[in-house]
């Protein structure tokens, strides 16, 4: 990993960890993007008649800040950055098992991000980031089909990082690395990549259909040319709503990592936790209804998407639920990271208990299209997958750098980045229950007080991203040296150097414990100790193991 710097290693690199970090710059990049679009809806929300910008000119901005935070961060973040990164090393595999592929979908997630960022600029985008249709392929000004065209490249990136982690995780695991040795990150992502190679290509191909009604006029889900817009919305859904489990299963993979490396606990009731992986990510595919109670769907159909919308609560309140028994008695260490996790259970929690109110047909009609839903999914979307991507990128920073970061601004983000988060979306709770219609930029002079309250929390957010921009750029350059496991956790990433080698082991490992092995003797540190020996430039020859 550090054996040469030039420009052209990074461009043509094949090692996984490397292609981590590229992802990290990119999305880290599109994220400050979309994070600029969100504080200029929120200054101009601060007025009923709105601040600086004309309604078509706000329609634009809010589907930018849709579109790239959906299409551009919240989906590619944890699965292209820390799974890229931390998956090979905790199932001791030398890299991902098609190399090659893993840098062209860095490639084509670029080329995607390049075609929606030209797009946007050009003529903006006013669709939102649904798209949906007759809108958006009939009636809409700027440049959608190439905004639409950047998506479906986008959507190709993840179906190859997904067919990678299947294909890595079924053939390249190291000797003795059971399925249920696995870690429980790895499951998470073995189920968010299953989601992303059965869901993907349905809104590809959807989104596909829009541009071809759009610039060839063949119609399919316009009713002006004799197709069906409610069409869309079921193929757009059967996707969208798996699409919240790509980015809320990682995070819930990654609160497990930290959560037993804070407490030295195994994970209370391990292989509940694996099973509710895969359980989420089967229920994701059967709930796409519940997105379409108000439309013309039949009475009788929206009745058996609400009890299935409801049962989806079950596996998820077995992971919160196996983590307060984890935490229960436990020797817990309050680092940034476990801030950062328990900060993620507590918006996970306030955003799945409300998705039951979407769930529920009577309380829908009242609340669908309105403020609720917006606070609802930042709850779940971004307050979930941030805070999970944020305490994940601290848990694995000094593996990926090689350098350790100050505790005392990073428990401060922690903090701050919470305490934002709910000043920001608890009133838009509010607003919305009282009625306030999204995507609205004109509205009644009584929900100003609400907007002002979420923009006032929406700076104070921005203080908490902010902060760890500084130090962990500081640390990258001037942290002090981290050791082979500095939190004192178990798992085969932490046996090795930091940052690791380029082909990661020394020696093949040969896994004889169990997964997170905190209790008696920890068999981890013995390679731990045998790594230590070796010079960290020498790469021994290593010995390909796989397990099916």
């Amino acid at each position: 990993m550090n054996t040469d710097h030039s420009i052209k290693s990074w461009l043509l690199t094949v090692d996984h960890k490397r292609i981590a970090l590229l992802y990290l710059f990119s999305v880290s990049a599109f994220f400050l993007l979309g994070g600029l679009a969100a504080g200029l809806v929120r200054f101009e929300l601060t007025a009923p008649k709105g601040q600086i910008l004309s309604s078509e000119a706000y329609n634009r901005v809010f589907s930018a800040h849709g579109i790239i935070m959906v299409f551009l961060f919240l989906i590619p973040a944890i699965p292209a950055i820390l799974g890229n990164f931390a998956l090979p090393l905790m199932i001791g595999a030398r890299d991902l098992a098609f190399p090659r592929l893993n840098l062209i979908s860095w490639y084509v997630y670029m080329t995607g991000g390049t075609f929606i960022l030209i797009s946007l600029f050009s003529g903006g985008v006013d669709t939102g980031w649904t798209f949906y249709t007759p809108y958006s392929s009939i009636y809409a000004n700027g440049n959608v089909a190439l905004c639409l065209l950047g998506v479906f490249f986008g959507g190709f990136s993840s179906i190859f990082t997904g067919l990678n982690f299947i294909v890595t995780v079924h053939k390249m695991r190291a000797a003795g690395m059971t399925w249920f040795r696995l870690p429980l990150f790895v499951w998470a992502m073995y189920a968010t990549s299953v989601i992303i190679m059965l869901g993907t290509p349905v809104v590809a191909v959807t989104l596909l259909m829009v541009l071809v009604e759009r610039t060839l006029g063949f119609g399919l889900f316009s009713p002006e040319l004799g197709g069906d817009p409610v069409l869309f919305q079921h193929m757009f859904w059967f996707y969208s709503h798996p699409a919240v489990y790509i980015m809320m299963l990682p995070a819930l993979g990654i609160t497990n990592e930290i959560i037993a490396a804070n407490c030295k606990k195994r994970i209370f009731g391990y292989e509940f936790v694996a099973m509710s992986s895969l359980a989420i990510a089967a229920f994701g595919f059967v709930v796409w209804g519940h997105h379409m109670f108000a439309t013309a769907q039949s009475m009788y159909s929206s009745m058996v998407f609400s009890i299935i919308s409801f049962l989806v609560a079950v596996p998820s309140a077995i992971k919160v639920f196996n983590w307060i028994a984890t935490i229960f008695k436990g020797s817990v260490e309050l680092s940034s990271h476990m801030l950062f996790a328990l900060g993620f259970i507590g918006l996970f929690v306030v955003g799945g208990l409300t998705g039951l109110f979407l769930s529920s047909l009577a309380t829908d009609v009242h609340l669908t299209a309105t403020y609720f839903v917006v606070a609802h999914f930042h709850y779940v979307m971004v307050g979930g997958a941030l805070m999970g991507f944020m305490g994940g990128l601290h848990y694995w920073w000094p593996k990926i750098t090689g350098r350790l970061y100050p505790e005392f601004p990073a428990k401060l983000s922690a903090i701050i980045t919470f305490v934002g988060f709910n000043m920001t979306f608890f009133p838009q709770f509010i607003v919305g229950y009282l009625g306030m219609p999204r995507r609205y930029h004109f509205y009644a002079p009584e929900y100003q007080i609400w907007h002002i309250a979420s923009t006032a929390g929406s700076t104070v957010l921005g203080v908490g991203f902010a902060l760890p921009v500084c130090y962990l750029l500081w640390s990258w350059f001037k942290g002090p040296k981290a050791l082979a496991n500095p939190w004192g956790a178990v798992g085969l990433e932490w046996t090795i150097p930091s940052p690791p080698v380029t082909h990661n082991f020394l020696v093949a490992p040969v896994v004889t414990w169990e997964a997170y092995e905190y209790t008696g003797e920890h068999p981890a540190h013995d390679v731990l100790d045998h790594a230590h020996d070796h010079d960290h430039e020498t790469v021994a020859p290593v010995r390909e193991e796989t397990h099916v």
